[in-house]
């Protein structure tokens, strides 16, 4: 056989392989950023279970609060309906300043405060968030890790291809609490 012809093969392989080993890769990368947001969801949808307990217990004590308790109930059928990791993180922000102005309401209430059950739900709330927390990092460190290996030359070449397209981070807002500095009062 020609040298020529099997130089010609031995490239025409190798291009073969590269294409496989990147397009493998990037499906990898593709999983574990979904099985990293199914994460997110489940811890989602168990505060979204556990919030009609919370407001069934402030209810009992401060009922006058009405229309924050409906706020929260429809704000967390929005959060249900919404898929996209960007939209789920702009209504759970929502859900969540408004859940922290009902909390807010509760200091008012030593007794719901004290209270056994609504003292387990705030447990549970604290564990779920904390989990909620921990998924986030691992998400947006799965989003990064595909999204740049979807953007840099070669792989870019086969991710528009194979029409691999960039993924959303799970974001918090920018005025979010989380991110405004903790003021800290001695007085």
């Amino acid at each position: 056989m020609d040298p020529k012809v099997i130089a010609g093969m031995a490239g025409v392989a190798f291009f073969v392989l590269a294409v496989i080993i990147i397009y493998n890769g990037l499906v990898r990368l593709r999983y574990t950023v979904r099985n990293a947001w199914s994460d997110i969801d489940v811890h989602l949808k168990k505060r979204y279970e556990l919030l009609p307990n919370l407001i069934e217990a402030v209810k009992g004590y401060a009922s006058h609060e009405s229309e924050t308790m409906t706020r929260v109930a429809q704000l967390r059928s929005a959060a249900m309906r919404v898929d996209s990791p960007g939209e789920k993180g702009r209504v759970d922000n929502m859900l969540m300043e408004t859940l922290r102005g009902l909390l807010a309401v509760v200091e008012a209430y030593p007794e719901l405060k004290a209270d056994k059950h609504f003292q387990q739900i705030m447990l549970d709330m604290k564990e779920i968030d904390g989990n909620i927390e921990y998924s986030r990092r691992f998400y947006n460190a799965a989003v990064r890790d595909y999204n740049i290996s979807t953007g840099v030359f070669p792989k870019n070449i086969v991710a528009s291809a194979f029409s691999f397209v960039p993924e959303e981070f799970f974001e918090l807002d920018d005025e979010s609490e989380e991110r405004k500095p903790i003021k800290a009062s001695f007085r």
